[in-house]
């Protein structure tokens, strides 16, 4: 049996008392993904250890069975991997956003979405301006980027910028947790004031502020960490071929250190313009070369960023009609079974802006199984599930029958 898990990252939420207490997840038309809760199995998994930040990165490597305790590193050299930049013994990687930054508080971490070329102009600049033999920054996706510092220490705190929108930044700067760490945290600290002085007049946000849009004229690194020892899905669970489809740099590196395949699709964004038809084709594509593939869209988590309900809601109705829609009729042809799993990596209410780390609901369809009670896929209806609450590799064992 094939096995292809669809993440839609951040889907679940809050009630909403202006939505009748509602969820996006309940007010959305998904008829397809309902489905996959009527005829299989649901839950609920606990994705973030309780130790443990809930920031994507922890998420989806426990989703795939991961020990998160055991082997997280950091984000930014996750995102290493996905790049092609060596993080050596030594070097320190940390994720480096660039933010916009509105009367001395962080107004968004993405700032306002920056297209790749505008933000690879900036990353280039502040390279030339800013780095050195100590410190490297390296293009990525939109507003995610990377730093790399030779020789750092990570023992400094770093505040994820998409959990404080709309907080003064200066109280939020790094902070030293050991006398060891504290050069490496005046360094951060420098850089950011630094960048801040650099970007604010340059070409790239005098055109932004200009047409109504939000500048990019600070950089905010966060989450890290030395290269990570992760072993691949097929050292865990015996898995030969796999693949990964993402648009976002964060997922492919984690499919890096897993040993997936990585599959690039072309107009996807990360956003709710994403290319849903391309990814759905990728996905069933990728299964008939592959035992094991983990579909991510980014959309819905974008959305609960920014807070904006219709915009989450609409998401998943995309995800529904245009993604689980082709991958169960092209599924249902293939001479193999396949094994649908659907979930999201963690909540990321609307009302909230950022990441919770309360349990996400899932199901799981694989042909023949016994449906249990569960009518619909949200948060509350899965509550009822035959499969309870899971975590750590749980999940992934009982989707690949382990």
């Amino acid at each position: 049996m094939k096995h292809i898990i669809i993440l839609g990252d951040g889907m679940s939420d809050e009630p909403l008392k202006d939505f009748g207490n509602k969820t996006p997840l309940q007010m959305a038309k998904k008829p397809h993904i309902d489905w996959l809760a009527k005829n299989g199995q649901s839950g609920q998994f606990k994705t973030v250890p309780e130790s443990m930040h809930p920031g994507s990165e922890i998420a989806n490597m426990a989703v795939l069975g991961y020990d998160v305790e055991k082997v997280f590193e950091g984000r930014g050299v996750i995102e290493a991997a996905s790049m092609g930049v060596e993080i050596k013994p030594g070097d320190l990687g940390l994720r480096c956003n660039l933010i916009c930054i509105e009367d001395g508080k962080i107004k968004n971490h993405s700032a306002g979405h920056i297209s790749n070329e505008e933000a690879n102009e900036l990353i280039q600049y502040l390279e030339e301006e800013l780095g050195s033999d100590t410190v490297k920054f390296y293009s990525g996706v939109s507003y995610r980027h990377l730093m790399v510092i030779k020789g750092g220490i990570k023992d400094f705190s770093c505040t994820p910028p998409h959990d404080v929108p709309g907080q003064p930044f200066k109280p939020l700067l790094p902070k030293s947790k050991t006398e060891q760490a504290k050069a490496t945290t005046l360094l951060v600290t420098d850089l950011i004031l630094k960048s801040q002085l650099l970007l604010e007049n340059h070409p790239v946000n005098v055109k932004r502020k200009a047409a109504g849009k939000d500048p990019a004229n600070s950089i905010w690194p966060w989450s890290p960490g030395y290269k990570p020892a992760m072993p691949t899905l097929k050292e865990m669970f015996g898995i030969e071929r796999s693949a990964v489809i993402s648009a976002v740099d964060l997922i492919h590196g984690i499919g890096v250190y897993a040993g997936m395949q990585v599959i690039h699709v072309e107009g996807a964004t990360g956003l709710y313009d994403t290319n849903y038809e391309g990814k759905a084709k990728a996905a069933v594509d990728a299964l008939k070369e592959n035992d094991f593939v983990y579909l991510h869209i980014e959309a819905s988590d974008e959305a609960g960023h920014e807070g904006d309900v219709e915009l989450k809601t609409k998401t998943i109705e995309y995800l529904d009609e245009r993604v689980v829609k082709y991958i169960l009729e092209e599924t249902a042809k293939m001479d193999e079974e396949v094994a649908i799993a659907i979930l999201p990596d963690h909540p990321t209410p609307c009302a909230l802006k950022t990441h919770t780390r309360d349990a996400v609901p899932f199901s799981i369809y694989k042909p023949g199984i016994q449906p249990d009670s569960v009518e619909v896929y949200d948060e509350f209806d899965t509550k009822n599930g035959v499969l309870g609450v899971v975590q750590r590799d749980e999940f992934i064992k009982l989707f690949l029958g382990k």
